[in-house]
């Protein structure tokens, strides 16, 4: 059985999504769609040249949105960094909604009926207006969210106790932007409470959160662009899909609760979000939360 994944926008973080994938051997037929011609056939060139010293072939397909009806899955990453002048993802949404009604329509024309996963920030609320517009199940449109912020935690959190990053265990949550938090009441490391092990150390959690939480704008600031963490996160999403894995994943998800997408760990499998997670939070955490939720809601309407 052949596996075919859709790549909608081939920028930086496009490109390398594609290049993960082909490497990885999870893609058989990839199609490539970006209004960028030139740009998108030179990497599908590009990976052409690079097939006959691979371990697996792809099929690539360069702008042709019929080519979806059959996709398992497709992965939106169009956007304009350059936008945020500010580090504020928000400050890209006017300029995505607007590339959104024309896509979406082509997804819709094409038939398509797999998952769609969202990169394009800010992603929150892209993710939502990408489910409204294709009218797919809630269930099967979802974000990367705050997979790269968790992924961001960990890091930091494995170098305070010489640690692999997958030693630690724990959720970012909320929004991917300015008011995502830290779920410190879930992190462990050594399958102890990180609360707990802090209290033989010099630092609190809070002494971590600024690099936590602005690590995306330290490598904006060094390469104007982020694209290897937030790729993998996607990749994982898309293995996690393909192979039914049935994975705990803090995702951007529909959020009954709070009546918004945000991130929220949930268990993601070959249809998507296959059942949600009920997470012990603290009050502060819950607060937060709620927080946050209510600024994706008003910065989405602004």
């Amino acid at each position: 059985m052949t596996t075919k994944i859709g790549i909608i926008g081939d920028g930086h973080v496009g490109c390398t999504v594609a290049h993960e994938l082909i490497i990885s051997g999870l893609v058989d037929d990839l199609v490539m769609i970006d209004v960028n011609e030139g740009k998108v056939k030179a990497d599908a060139i590009d990976f052409e040249d690079a097939m006959a010293n691979l371990t697996n072939h792809v099929n690539i397909i360069v702008n042709d949105y019929s080519a979806l009806k059959d996709a398992d899955i497709v992965i939106s990453t169009l956007g304009k960094i350059s936008l945020e002048t500010k580090g504020d993802r928000f400050q890209e949404l006017e300029y995505n909604k607007k590339q959104l009604e024309p896509i979406t329509d082509s997804i819709k024309s094409s038939g398509f009926n797999g998952i769609l996963i969202v990169i394009s920030n800010p992603v929150d609320a892209i993710t939502s207006l990408y489910q409204q517009l294709t009218g797919l199940p809630k269930e099967h449109v979802l974000g990367t969210g705050t997979l790269l912020d968790t992924a961001r935690m960990k890091k930091v959190v494995a170098k305070k106790f010489n640690v692999d990053p997958r030693s630690v265990s724990g959720f970012a949550l909320g929004e991917h932007g300015d008011s995502q938090f830290t779920a410190w009441s879930t992190v462990k490391v050594f399958e102890k409470p990180l609360t707990e092990l802090v209290k033989m150390e010099s630092w609190k959690p809070s002494d971590l959160e600024d690099e936590i939480k602005f690590g995306g704008q330290t490598v904006f600031m060094g390469k104007h662009y982020t694209n290897y963490g937030v790729s993998a996160a996607a990749v994982r999403i898309v293995r996690a899909v393909l192979t039914d894995s049935r994975t705990e994943l803090p995702v951007s998800s529909f959020q009954d609760k709070y009546g918004t997408y945000m991130s929220y760990p949930a268990i993601v499998g070959r249809e998507g979000i296959v059942h949600k997670i009920d997470l012990q939070l603290t009050a502060e955490e819950e607060e937060l939360l709620q927080k946050s939720a209510e600024a994706i809601k008003e910065k989405s309407q602004a």
